[in-house]
């Protein structure tokens, strides 16, 4: 009965739909633009009914074009859609941006398969387990990371409904709850970088995707802070809801070669030290050693940030050498702040153009009279004596010691609760989460701050990935004694990358079938005019920017209950592009808010596909509806960030324009 329920608010969508084309358009005087927007809404029907996105818009595309072409030349309308599909075909395979998908993929799929989600999870819990709510906050966090690694929606929630959704329920959780958690969370990675949906919208609407994923980054972690807001809020109001665990639950044992030194001090740092200096109470030296190297990475991490702190904002101003340009006679093309030396700044502008006009000529006669003559040879002695002076830095500005506050502050506040559960609980993070972070940070950190490519910092990433999954294998492998660990391992690596290459294959060629598709069924709208009317009834309504970014938004949550982003993406977004010339909206701003929106392509029914992912694993008693029920508040949560980032549209642009102008 439920599938029927769902079927027949598909079918009563698709209804409405096809009425409202048969009622509006006027059939005994159809033009080319009233045929573009028919081939508009059968598109969105014929995909709703489940027929392939992609060759259903090559389809629609071709058959329209094949219309658009015969209304002009029937003689050479075959021809002519023959030589469309070729140009648009090679002119999507030429965009070099979208090489980074099926790395990022490959990257996705082999993190997955590094058997580290179940160890990020239980680490993640216990360090979190006097938050209240901690199994629903580790799980949104768990997911956050995990789908900023992969970014594949589906494999996030299949695998944490596997591992946290059992454990929610036997501790007690309710079940929308867990459901909700699970789903929303797995969600980010179509939103927090490195997000495929970002790299289509970029190549879609040509905006840059490092701009993208820069603006994508305080926004994703926005919209995580809510959700892990949200369930605190009600892991309070409603204990019932989510209940606190057992004191036994959330200790980690301590190891037995530690025991004699945690029985004679709470505190783990005091007691590695003063097993160091001696009193080690029959713990091996060197067991204490490799301990207290553990112990101190936090505080060599926080003075690492310190120090790289000091550096920047003691940096001394650069100061760029051109005397040879000037006498080479290249300083009229050069910026007029900064270039000569401030004494003969005056002079030093005001002679380029005099060389222009005189000619070669006039070059002898001005380099003996002008004192800038022999500056070609003095560059070298100056370079000389900068190398053996070296600039001084700048005074050491006052947030700075700000800074170095909060950080003695934060380090002395950690040792002081540094017990030996949490040295327990920072080793289990240091082997699972560390790992995980240091990956997304390099690959992050190289697009964002322009040290790489984003082709670049996928292919960077897919190694790491690797790198990653061939560790863990050989650690699990070690663990289990079994003899051969490095051949179980290689064998077990090989069986990995063959399945994520072949699930990569797949993935790659359904998205480059749906630029092709799209491309193709863009041209054929554009041939039909249907753009111009959808501009000229857009700009007919005579709106403000406000009120067409409201309308805009509104369109793409619509959608979002029928189609998945990659259909929205690919279909509406090129008649969505063209106005915002218009309204004077940023492409990048506009995108930021689209992607925002899409996070409920995949939580709103009755085409919800990370409910389904979710009940393919669930036990029998969990049902759909309950999962939909469960989503519902964070559907909610979502369209309060689209509201705060629309309010403040500085959470997505201030990374951007600090980093690359904006």
């Amino acid at each position: 009965m439920k599938v029927r329920k769902e079927l027949w608010f598909g079918f009563s969508l698709m209804a409405a739909i096809l009425v409202a084309v048969a009622v509006m358009t006027p059939w005994g005087n159809l033009t080319n633009g009233h045929l573009g927007l028919l081939m508009l809404a059968l598109v969105v029907v014929t995909i709703m009914l489940g027929f392939p996105t992609a060759f259903t818009l090559m389809g629609m595309g071709v058959f329209f074009a094949w219309l658009s072409y015969r209304s002009v030349n029937p003689d050479l309308a075959v021809r002519q859609v023959l030589d469309l599909m070729v140009q648009r075909t090679y002119a999507v395979m030429s965009n070099d941006v979208l090489i980074a998908i099926p790395l990022f993929v490959f990257m996705g799929y082999l993190v997955e398969r590094a058997a580290l989600i179940e160890r990020l999870f239980k680490s993640l819990h216990l360090s979190l387990a006097r938050v209240p709510g901690s199994l629903a906050v580790a799980t949104i966090v768990t997911c956050a990371i995990f789908a900023t690694a992969t970014g594949i929606v589906g494999a996030v929630v299949t695998l944490m409904g596997l591992l946290a959704l059992p454990a929610m329920l036997r501790a007690g959780y309710s079940t929308q709850l867990s459901a909700g958690a699970i789903t929303a969370g797995g969600c980010l990675g179509i939103l927090i970088p490195p997000s495929v949906l970002l790299i289509v919208y970029g190549a879609t609407a040509g905006v840059s995707v490092v701009q993208l994923y820069a603006g994508a980054f305080f926004p994703g972690i926005m919209l995580a802070a809510l959700y892990v807001g949200y369930v605190i809020v009600v892991a309070k109001l409603k204990p019932a809801a989510a209940p606190p665990l057992p004191e036994a639950e959330s200790r980690v044992p301590i190891p037995e070669r530690l025991a004699p030194l945690a029985e004679r001090s709470r505190n783990a740092l005091a007691g590695l030290v003063a097993a160091l200096g001696g009193r080690s109470f029959g713990v091996p030296a060197r067991t204490v050693a490799g301990q207290l190297g553990v112990t101190l990475v936090p505080l060599v991490a926080v003075a690492a940030i310190v120090w790289a702190a000091w550096l920047g904002g003691t940096r001394p101003a650069e100061v760029v050498d051109t005397s040879g340009l000037e006498a080479a006679g290249f300083a009229a093309e050069a910026p007029a702040g900064g270039l000569a030396e401030p004494p003969s700044a005056d002079t030093g502008l005001a002679e380029p153009p005099a060389e222009k006009e005189e000619g070669a000529a006039a070059k002898p006669e001005a380099g003996a009279a002008e004192p800038a003559q022999p500056a070609a040879p003095a560059a070298g002695e100056t370079r000389a004596a900068e190398g053996a002076a070296p600039l001084e830095r700048l005074p050491t500005p006052a947030w700075f010691w700000i800074v170095l506050g909060i950080a003695a502050a934060f380090v002395a506040l950690t040792y002081l609760l540094w017990t030996w559960q949490r040295l327990e609980i920072f080793k289990m993070l240091l082997a699972s989460f560390f790992p995980l972070a240091i990956l997304i940070l390099a690959v992050l950190g190289s697009i964002v701050f322009g040290l790489a490519t984003p082709t670049e910092a996928a292919a960077v990433g897919a190694f790491g990935g690797f790198l990653l999954a061939a560790a863990y294998r050989y650690i699990g492998h070690r663990r289990s004694e079994r003899s051969g660990a490095v051949g179980a391992t290689a064998r077990e690596l090989g069986g990995i990358v063959k399945e994520s290459s072949f699930l990569t294959a797949k993935t790659s060629a359904m998205v480059c079938w749906l630029f092709v598709g799209s491309s193709i069924f863009s041209a054929a709208f554009a041939l039909l005019g249907g753009q111009e009317i959808v501009n000229a009834w857009v700009l007919s309504l005579d709106l403000t920017p406000i009120q067409f970014m409201l309308l805009s938004q509104f369109i793409i949550f619509i959608l979002g209950w029928p189609l998945e982003w990659t259909e929205i993406i690919v279909i509406f977004m090129p008649i969505f592009i063209p106005l915002l010339g218009h309204f004077n909206i940023d492409p990048l701003f506009f995108g930021l808010l689209v992607a925002l929106n899409l996070q409920t392509a995949f939580l709103s029914p009755p085409v919800a596909m990370a409910a389904f992912y979710l009940k393919g694993v669930s036990p029998p008693h969990v049902t759909l509806n309950q999962i939909f029920g469960g989503m519902m508040p964070f559907m909610g949560i979502q369209l309060v960030a689209l509201a705060l980032l629309y309010v403040f549209p500085e959470i997505g642009l201030w990374l951007p324009q600090v980093l690359y102008g904006r």
